[in-house]
């Protein structure tokens, strides 16, 4: 058996600023002339005002969809006939994570080029070759894994800084996760993103991304609560965005998004953000790996000074059920998930276990003025 080289991947453009909707054309144009983009509800009409408007004005056309709600294989295939018939030849997604899973894996399906413009920064979706599909009851279906990263990522702080704290603090929670996977996967030579070994790159990427969140992550919360843009917003958008997402692609994925996935099929976690419920499976991973306190300690005072949930009543959890966590951990161990990746062999009962023991030290220090005791 031939062995598996390694890899980092990554956009051909990733591109941070301001005004950049008005200014779709300038990048969509050199990979095509009739766009059909792809929105969410709440920026379509602004959408199609300020692209669209710039569209005609370049002699191109456009075609301005919203999208359905949930990234189903229905809802691809709805786009992809659309897409043939309106004889498009690039995509754009415009909106937040599931709204550009749904662009990446259209213009996989077409064979054509795709531009990624986020709305709000509640996870590293934009920058991944990856789509995750879900069942249309909102539990996790399979990842999509595409053959190439998107063609150009818009990351316009403006408006990502303008949408709810929530999502940009969702973000940073799905960013913090990024460094601890890729590291598990890296000490494991497991599989990365794309099916190929992690790369010592990847791995630094990773680093720089959770050094940078603990660094410049509360400023830049503080600062969107204002609705403005500062430096250490900026910053923090480059980290969750494009260092989380080239981060996990190159250094691989692990527990903590294998027990997001298989919290999916809780139905009163449905209200919660991927982030929010990646941070939950991130302290799961900490408690399977035995992590040193203090790193333990700084994951949990970073979660609580962020306002991050911390416990799975904090997630929305209306009752604890034996039943229903044993079967989160039955999936987040599915062979076609990313929990392979631990350095060493987790079990189901071993993930049980370990939700029950991350939920109890969630609850013990959830009041501590200061968590560096534990």
């Amino acid at each position: 058996m031939l062995k598996k080289p390694k890899s980092i991947t990554s956009p051909k453009k990733f591109i941070v600023g301001q005004n950049l909707l008005e200014a779709l054309p300038n990048y969509t144009k050199i990979y095509g002339d009739h766009a059909y983009v792809i929105c969410d509800e709440f920026i379509l009409e602004r959408a199609k005002e300020e692209a669209g408007r710039s569209f005609g004005n370049e002699g191109f056309k456009s075609e301005f969809v919203k999208f359905n709600y949930e990234i189903t294989q229905e809802e691809i295939d709805k786009h992809r006939e659309a897409v043939r018939q309106s004889g498009a030849n690039i995509i754009v997604g415009i909106g937040g994570g599931k709204t550009l899973d749904t662009a990446k894996a259209t213009a996989y399906y077409e064979q054509l080029p795709v531009v990624i413009f986020p709305t709000i920064a509640s996870t590293d979706a934009p920058c991944t070759a990856l789509a995750v599909i879900y069942h249309s009851d909102g539990s996790f279906d399979r990842y999509l894994f595409l053959p190439s990263n998107p063609d150009i990522v818009l990351a316009d702080t403006k408006i990502l800084a303008a949408a709810p704290t929530r999502f940009f603090v969702a973000g940073i929670g799905d960013a913090l996760a990024t460094y601890f996977e890729a590291r598990a996967c890296y000490r494991k030579n497991g599989d990365n993103l794309v099916n190929l070994k992690p790369t010592l790159s990847g791995l630094g990427i990773a680093k720089m991304c959770y050094d940078t969140i603990l660094e410049y992550g509360l400023q830049a919360k503080i600062a969107v609560n204002q609705g403005i843009t500062t430096l250490a917003v900026e910053n923090t958008i480059e980290a969750t965005i494009y260092l989380s997402g080239v981060g996990a692609e190159a250094g691989g994925l692990a527990a903590a998004h294998a027990i997001h996935n298989g919290m999916t099929a809780v139905p009163s976690l449905h209200r919660a953000q991927h982030g929010e419920k990646v941070v939950f499976g991130l302290l799961t991973q900490l408690v399977l790996e035995s992590a040193p306190k203090e790193e333990i300690a700084t994951v949990i005072q970073f979660i609580k000074e962020i306002g991050l949930p911390l416990t799975l009543n904090d997630l929305g959890m209306d009752e604890f059920r034996e039943e229903e966590w044993r079967k989160v951990a039955e999936a987040a161990c599915a062979e076609e998930d990313t929990m392979k990746n631990m350095p060493h062999p987790v079990t189901p009962d071993d993930v049980y276990q370990a939700i029950i023991a991350a939920n109890a030290l969630a609850e013990h220090y959830k009041n501590e003025v200061n968590p560096k005791g534990i």
